[in-house]
């Protein structure tokens, strides 16, 4: 199920299933999520701890730090996906109204090319 034909509700339903298959609907709180959530991102961190910019991109040529990093990356979303179904967020809809308000916040062309990254 690749990125292009899988969709935001068909991962949160493959969740919400998980989840209840298991019954552990009742540790499912918006505070244990949202923890779980930063846990998994720190995992997920640990792959790039003490390491310079360069060498964080050529993660990319070894397969097997490219399994750990993709099974980190979807704990994080995981949760995320859990955490909308516990509290009825439209994840889709929160994004792209995210995007928006950054979008406004950082114009294109006010910050574009404007920063520069120290290697």
């Amino acid at each position: 199920m690749p990125d292009e034909t899988t969709t935001v509700a068909a991962l949160r339903e493959a969740m919400r299933r998980f989840v209840a298959e298991r019954s552990w609907e009742p540790f499912h709180s918006p505070k244990n999520l949202s923890m779980g959530a930063a846990v998994e991102a720190a995992e997920l961190m640990e792959h790039f701890l003490w390491v310079d910019n360069e060498v964080s991109r050529q993660v990319i040529q070894d397969p097997g730090k490219m399994g750990e990093i993709a099974d980190e990356i979807a704990d994080v979303a995981c949760y995320l996906l859990a955490l909308s179904n516990t509290l009825g967020i439209d994840l889709s809809e929160a994004i792209l109204a995210k995007l928006a308000k950054n979008a406004q916040k950082y114009p294109a062309e006010k910050y574009r090319g404007r920063f520069r990254v120290d290697e």
